[in-house]
């Protein structure tokens, strides 16, 4: 880049031009919201069949264009204006050198050479010292050079002159380095001539998002991130104060970081959390893709001894072992991705409000945070704990249990604003023997589900003060007592099912009302009895070697009934061993809606 280009460059063009690739993208975005949210929750509402899935699908692909404008857009805009804070710098340094150099009356000729007139007469020396031009460097032994030699002439413009030209230099460098560097990432922002929105496409997001965000280093930086270990009120203020273009960056940027961040607004995390499982989503697709499919004869049959036996074949153990890990975590973590699609795409069915991911990540056993309507604005907030064998491959089951509760809800009160949250943000044990009795996963996770509860608080909206209910279920249960053992659980109910303990031995010592502890145990439930040897608590007024869980009249919790009540349409189903406490019908689900909000008086006991 040469002097007169950045001397006319104006960076507030680029800026412009950046505000109305955002206003694209937040018009895109609120297209999709539309369709998904409004155009096919209404047609769930009046159609029904064949026809009703075939618009819904075609849709959803159109809201698929949408979301990818709004992804791309987005990075537009901020690669715009990091180009713009790039050059604009180095622009504000190359002025700065033209008005010194106006000042002492030097001539900055156009490749950036500095003209200086003769001094006056020194020392007695009667002609003064000649004037010259002298050009920039930015290489150090050079300036080093150039300064030796102006110290050693009597003109003392020379020296002046020198260091004039060498910020020149200093200036058309890093505008040029700046150019060269954002051109390439700037022109790479450009979709495929077409109306489908493809897993490549997707991937090649995911590419143009971490060359904008290395491109765009110095101007993230100068915006700041969010505070070191920052509590979810400071999260919160962090965001309140970023301008909308600063949003944007971190937005488009860093989605990943975006939507983790407890405090924030609901909308924005989901916001941030659906890129990054668009682009998650794609990108496993294509890596599975990528790996040849297990042999069809895995097994077969040998004679050891005088009786046969079924093993894998040679082929599918090759097999196995070179892609048998990475197959089974990919298959896993897409089966999750498709069953919280399905929610996505359940939004209107039976009434169902719009989802919200409020955490997602597929790495190891994978995270996903899913909630049946705004927490930010419901009065009633519940947040879900699954247990053992918990990952994101199996997600579908537990955003499916809170999808009833929240049914439930609107029949227990259809006046209740209301949101159900499934919290998968910790490493649940995997296997029931080898991992379940350790309590180092309720122990490790325990802080950032507080974390989370209080982020609702930070992020909350709505009118009055939010009533919120922690709910567990097996060693979900485990890892709310040891997050109110070990710090302050922002709760005001909590309801525990399958408990196989809890770390403590009292209600008084889950840190929520008195008489605001609840707890379910069905018949057949085997879990509680056997985990209290492991996760029990204990009161010392009981005396060594007592282990209590939820279901122990001694530990005081509210024991809710969870067998069939009533006859004819009212009629509820009673629940039978450890997985049917969310059963839509059931005596247990509807108790639970009870307590989330706040009918207390209807909950109903064991007879």
């Amino acid at each position: 880049m040469d002097l007169a280009t950045l001397k006319k460059l104006k960076p507030s063009e680029f800026e412009e031009a950046a505000d109305a690739y955002r206003a694209v993208g937040d018009m895109a975005s609120a297209a999709k919201d539309h369709i998904d949210n409004v155009v096919v929750a209404g047609m769930r509402k009046a159609l029904k069949g064949q026809a009703l899935e075939a618009a819904a699908g075609e849709l959803k692909k159109l809201s698929a264009n949408f979301h990818y404008t709004q992804i791309e857009c987005g990075l537009a805009s901020t690669a715009l204006n990091g180009f713009a804070y790039d050059v604009g710098a180095a622009r504000r340094k190359l002025l700065s050198a033209l008005d010194d150099a106006a000042a002492l009356k030097f001539t900055v000729n156009a490749n950036g050479s500095v003209t200086y007139p003769e001094g006056k007469p020194q020392n007695g020396v009667e002609l003064p010292p000649k004037g010259g031009t002298v050009g920039g460097t930015t290489d150090p032994t050079s300036q080093a050079v150039g300064r030796q030699s102006a110290h050693f002439d009597p003109n003392p413009h020379h020296a002046e002159a020198l260091a004039i030209a060498d910020r020149i230099a200093a200036a058309l460098k890093e505008a040029t380095e700046a150019d060269t560097k954002w051109e390439p990432k700037i022109r790479a922002l450009k979709a495929d001539d077409d109306l489908t929105v493809s897993n490549r496409d997707l991937k090649d997001a995911l590419s143009d998002m971490g060359g904008v965000r290395e491109a765009g280093k110095k101007y993230l930086d100068s915006i700041g991130g969010p505070p070191k270990d920052a509590t979810p009120q400071q999260n919160a203020d962090w965001w309140r104060e970023l301008t909308p273009e600063e949003r944007e960056a971190y937005l488009s940027t860093h989605p990943d970081l975006v939507g983790s961040l407890d405090g924030l607004p609901s909308e924005v995390r989901d916001e941030a959390n659906r890129i990054v499982f668009a682009e998650k989503q794609a990108e496993y697709q294509l890596e599975l893709d990528s790996i040849p499919k297990p042999p069809a004869n895995e097994w077969t049959w040998i004679t050891a001894g005088m009786f046969p036996s079924k093993v894998h074949t040679d082929e599918w153990m090759a097999w196995d072992r070179k892609y048998g890990d990475e197959y089974r975590h990919l298959t896993a973590s897409l089966n999750g991705m498709k069953a919280i699609s399905s929610r996505f795409d359940a939004t209107g069915k039976e009434g169902l409000p719009e989802a919200y991911l409020l955490g997602f990540s597929p790495e190891g056993n994978g995270r996903a945070i899913v909630a049946n309507g705004n927490p930010d604005t419901a009065r009633h907030q519940a947040v879900y704990v699954p247990g053992t064998t918990s990952n994101l491959g199996s997600i579908g089951g537990n955003i499916d249990r809170m999808t009833e509760l929240w049914r439930q809800t609107n029949q227990a009160d259809p006046n209740a604003s209301v949101s159900t949250i499934t919290w998968l943000g910790y490493d649940a044990p995997q296997d029931i023997v080898k991992d379940a009795p350790f309590e180092h996963y309720a122990y490790d996770g325990a802080p950032a589900y507080r974390h989370f509860m209080d982020g609702l608080d930070a992020s909350y909206s709505g009118t009055g003060e939010p009533h919120r209910t922690a709910i567990g279920h097996s060693y979900g249960t485990t890892l709310i007592g040891a997050a109110a053992q070990t710090g302050h659980l922002n709760a005001d109910d909590v309801i525990f099912a399958g408990s196989p303990g809890v770390k403590v031995g009292s209600a008084e010592e889950m840190d929520v009302p008195k008489g605001h502890v609840w707890n379910e145990e069905a018949d057949g439930d085997k879990v509680p009895d056997i985990g209290r040897w492991g996760h029990g608590g204990s009161q010392w007024k009981l005396g060594g070697g007592v282990f209590l869980i939820p279901s122990d009249e001694a530990f005081g919790a509210n024991q809710m009934n969870t067998h069939a009540e009533g006859s004819g349409p009212t009629a509820t189903t009673g629940s039978e061993g450890h997985s049917q406490y969310w059963n839509r019908g059931s005596t247990a689900l509807k108790n639970q809606a009870l307590v989330v909000v706040g009918e207390y008086g209807d909950v109903t006991e064991p007879r």
